[in-house]
């Protein structure tokens, strides 16, 4: 059965929900660090994953999974840091 990668009003993706099923990101994320072997491991799986769907893309779909990935990557950094600042702010003024 296919899993929607967006909300039911295709708003928002979902990612984040599939996100919290893999078992290797929640491990990892137990301790609140990740560790270097942690990093190597996800990366791997990353690779075999990519390399997988890659060998089945004709050309022009391996083209637009690849602007979907770089889109998807340019967003996960983009929103790590709008929540590393976010909780910056809150920190700040809570000190106060």
């Amino acid at each position: 059965m296919r899993t929607s990668w967006f909300d039911d009003k295709a708003e928002h993706p979902l990612i984040q929900e599939q996100l919290e099923k893999l078992d290797s990101f929640t491990s990892a994320m137990a301790d609140g660090v990740i560790t270097k072997q942690e990093l190597a491991g996800q990366e791997q799986q990353l690779v075999a994953a990519m390399k997988k769907v890659e060998r089945q893309l004709g050309d022009e779909l391996h083209e637009d999974v690849t602007k979907l990935l770089v889109q998807l990557t340019a967003y996960n950094v983009m929103r790590l840091l709008h929540e590393l600042h976010a909780e910056r702010v809150r920190l700040a003024f809570s000190r106060s």
